[in-house]
């Protein structure tokens, strides 16, 4: 393969994703793609539509011209709209129009990932006309595979790959936002400490230090006497941090100790994607 191999672990665990979300959806009859998704306002047909919808944008493939009906109560923003659509003009697809344009879709993009040649800082185009680099594009496709894969699994009854390729990324992308999370959006104290303990099958241990002037940086080192700790399992985190749960849904998967206004504040701010 001709593939950079700084992009190399991106293209891993869409591939991981990308199957693992085919095999799920391949044997479904036709009620169960209507099965709501932890993803809200989507059902699991909504789900792979958008996943369809996002390799086709990798590939470059012209956005569907369609008009979104005025009813969707979940779609509120200009970002949410541009997602919509490529969701909206597939809800009425069969089950078997979905699984032969997802394989379709598969077939294409492996062979664009086997022929890809470009510089990981290519500039690509991203989502509402934005443009990032080809390595921030691939980053950011296989973590919203990743977590789309997760919401298919709690859908469908089948949890697994927890530990997988994806949900390494997605640690590593989750954890890039939380030190916004914590000194700006639930404006922890000025010379202050949080750690996060996570266990299962992705674990880690880190500390949010806000300076003196507010900004939060990561740090993989323990602090000693935080101004609080938030301990939680793997999975319990990637659902807030996605949206998917409110706190008060997982309380009891979450132990916080130290300023309850300051832990309330964090998981009510915990959420990062849109």
């Amino acid at each position: 393969m001709s593939l950079h191999p700084t992009l190399q672990p991106y293209a891993d665990a869409w591939t991981h994703s990308i199957d693992a979300i085919s095999e799920l959806v391949l044997p479904l009859v036709e009620g169960e793609w209507n099965r709501r998704t932890p993803c809200p306002g989507w059902s699991v047909r909504d789900v792979v539509s958008h996943v369809i919808g996002l390799d086709c944008e990798m590939l470059g493939d012209p956005r569907p011209i369609h008009t979104l009906p005025r009813d969707l109560f979940h779609v509120t923003n200009d970002n949410q709209r541009y997602m919509e659509m490529q969701v909206d003009v597939r809800r009425h697809h069969t089950a078997p129009e979905m699984t032969s344009e997802l394989e379709y879709v598969i077939i294409r993009r492996n062979r664009q990932l086997r022929n890809e040649s470009r510089d990981p800082g290519t500039k690509v185009r991203g989502p509402q006309s934005t443009e990032l680099t080809l390595e921030e594009a691939m980053r950011s496709h296989a973590f919203n595979l990743w977590v789309h894969e997760q919401d298919l699994r709690t859908a469908l009854g089948r949890p697994g790959n927890l530990d997988s390729p994806g949900a390494h990324i997605a640690r590593d992308v989750l954890l890039d936002a939380l030190p916004e999370v914590v000194s700006v959006k639930a404006d922890a104290p000025r010379s202050s400490a949080i750690v996060f303990d996570v266990h299962g099958p992705v674990e880690f241990l880190r500390t949010i230090r806000v300076d003196i002037q507010g900004r939060g940086t990561l740090e993989s080192t323990p602090a000693l006497g935080p101004a609080a700790t938030l301990s939680l399992d793997w999975e319990t985190y990637v659902r807030l941090a996605c949206g998917r749960v409110t706190p008060e849904a997982v309380s009891d998967r979450v132990k916080a100790e130290g300023d309850p206004a300051l832990t309330g504040s964090i998981l009510r701010n915990f959420a990062v994607t849109p």
